[in-house]
């Protein structure tokens, strides 16, 4: 995963105003970066898991959990790279992310949100 980006390591106050403007709501904006952010946990756990499972032994003594450097340094470098939320917002700031919303399924006709009735 080529997560090394120029990403901030600590959190930056961003304009609310900027953030809303992709998607003209700040909510629909905060869901993207959510589920993008969502999305690059679940890839680094997943390459993490798999580095891992290298080291995975049923038998492991103290001992040997405390001697496995290599082990050591790969959760370390992980515990290093920004966090998913940090890179999510990032590609959002930058126009990286792909999104749409979701419209009414053809076939059915639009909800009108006040009365709770059918538009037809």
């Amino acid at each position: 995963m080529d997560i090394v980006k120029n990403v901030p390591g600590n959190t930056i106050t961003r304009d609310v105003k900027y953030l809303a403007e992709p998607t003209g709501n700040i909510y629909e904006s905060v869901v993207v970066m959510y589920k993008r952010a969502n999305q690059i946990a679940l890839a680094e756990k997943k390459e993490l898991n798999k580095k891992l499972e290298d080291f995975k032994n049923e038998r492991d003594t103290m001992e040997e959990v405390f001697e496995n450097k290599e082990q050591i340094e790969i959760s370390k470098y992980y515990e290093h790279l920004p966090k998913p939320d940090l890179i999510a917002i990032k590609e959002f700031e930058e126009g990286d992310l792909y999104y749409r919303t979701a419209g009414p399924e053809e076939g059915k006709p639009a909800v009108n949100k006040e009365s709770g009735k059918s538009d037809e």
